[in-house]
C-alpha cells in the first residue's frame, strides 16, 4: 500500500515550516513540499528586524533555514518539487508533484502571495538594490533618504506614511488623480509634511548603476530617489486550488482565524489566506493554529 501521511504542508515559508514543526513535535507524520528553498518571500528580505527574539535582526534567508532545521529536528521531512495538481476532497488527499505523488489525511496550504510588479525593464535585476515590495521590511535602510512609493490603495498610503517617519522625503506616485484608500489614510496623508503626491503619473524606467539612483516617469520627468517601493497589490499563489477551495475576489483562500477552508481536513495559512495583516509573525501564528485544528480533525476521523 502507498504511504499515507498524517499531514502534507505545501510551501516552505514561515507559515509552512511552523506548521511542520508543530505537527512533527506532536508526533504526526508530516511532509513539507517546497519548490525552491526555505523561507519563501522572507528569504529575499535582507534583514528582518520585526520578528521577536532577534535583537539585532536576522537575514531572511538565515531565518528560513533555522525554521527548516527546527521542523526537521522533530522529524518533519522536506520534499523538493512543484505541486502540479491536488485532489483535496475525501479522507485521503492526493498531491501530485514534479517529483512524485504523495497522499495525506490533511493538507496545509502555505503557498504565500507574490507582490505585483510594475513590469518595467530591469525591475527584477534591482530587487534589494533599490527596488522593494515591503516598506516595513526594508524601510529602515532609507532613513533620512529620498524614496518613492507607487500605488493608490490602503497598502500604498500606509507604506508612504510609514516611510515618511524614516525618510527625508517620500514621493507617492499614482496613475489616477484620486485614491482607492480609506479616508483615514487619505486624511493622514494630507497632514504629512514630507510626502509629495504625484497624481496621474507612472514609473516608466529605473535610473541605476550599482543601485537605483532615480526613476523616470511616463511624462519624461526624472526624480532622484534612493529607493522605490512598489505597493500595487499582491498575487496569492492559489490558482492551483481554484474550483475546489473557496477564493475571495482577490484570489485569496477563504479561511478564518481557525485556518479551516471549505473542505474538511484542508487548511490555509500565511499570506495565501484572507487576513488583515501579512507579516512573518502572523504567518507563524497561522501555522500553529492550523495544526491545532488538524489534530482535532484527525482525532475525530480515528
Amino acid at each position: 500500500m502507498e504511504h499515507i501521511h498524517d499531514m502534507i504542508v505545501i510551501g516552505g515559508g514561515p507559515a509552512g515550516y511552523t506548521a511542520a514543526l508543530y505537527a512533527a513535535r506532536a508526533g504526526l507524520d508530516v511532509a513539507l513540499i517546497e519548490k525552491m528553498s526555505a523561507g519563501g518571500q522572507m528569504a529575499v528580505t535582507d534583514t528582518i528586524d520585526n520578528y521577536s527574539g532577534f535583537d539585532e535582526g536576522i537575514p531572511g534567508y538565515e531565518l528560513g533555514m533555522k525554521m527548516q532545521a527546527g521542523a526537521e529536528r522533530f522529524g518533519a521531512v522536506t520534499k523538493y518539487g512543484e505541486v502540479v495538481s491536488a485532489e483535496l476532497e475525501g479522507k485521503v488527499k492526493n498531491i501530485k508533484t514534479s517529483s512524485g505523488e504523495l497522499h495525506s489525511r490533511t493538507v496545509v496550504i502555505a503557498t504565500g502571495a507574490n507582490p505585483r510588479e510594475l513590469g518595467i525593464d530591469r525591475e527584477e535585476e534591482y530587487v534589494g538594490r533599490g527596488v522593494h515590495y515591503c516598506a516595513h521590511c526594508d524601510g529602515r535602510f532609507y532613513r533620512n533618504k529620498v524614496v518613492a512609493v507607487v500605488g493608490g490603495g490602503n497598502s500604498a498610503l500606509e507604506d508612504a506614511l510609514y516611510l515618511a517617519r524614516l525618510a527625508k522625503k517620500v514621493y507617492l506616485i499614482h496613475r489616477r488623480d484620486s485614491f482607492r484608500a480609506s479616508k483615514i489614510y487619505v486624511d493622514a496623508l494630507g497632514k504629512s509634511t514630507n510626502i509629495e503626491f504625484l497624481a496621474n503619473s507612472s514609473v516608466s524606467e529605473l535610473i541605476a548603476d550599482e543601485r537605483v539612483t532615480g526613476i523616470r516617469l511616463a511624462d519624461g520627468r526624472e526624480l532622484e530617489v534612493n529607493g522605490l517601493f512598489v505597493s500595487i497589490g499582491r498575487k496569492p499563489a492559489s490558482e492551483l486550488f481554484r474550483g475546489q477551495l473557496e477564493l475571495d475576489a482577490g484570489g485569496y483562500i477563504v479561511a478564518d482565524e481557525s485556518t479551516r477552508t471549505n473542505i474538511a481536513g484542508v487548511y490555509a495559512i500565511g499570506d495565501v489566506r484572507t487576513k488583515p495583516l501579512r507579516q512573518v509573525v502572523t504567518a507563524v501564528g497561522d501555522g500553529a493554529v492550523a495544526v491545532h485544528f488538524a489534530e482535532e480533525y484527525l482525532a475525530q476521523c480515528d
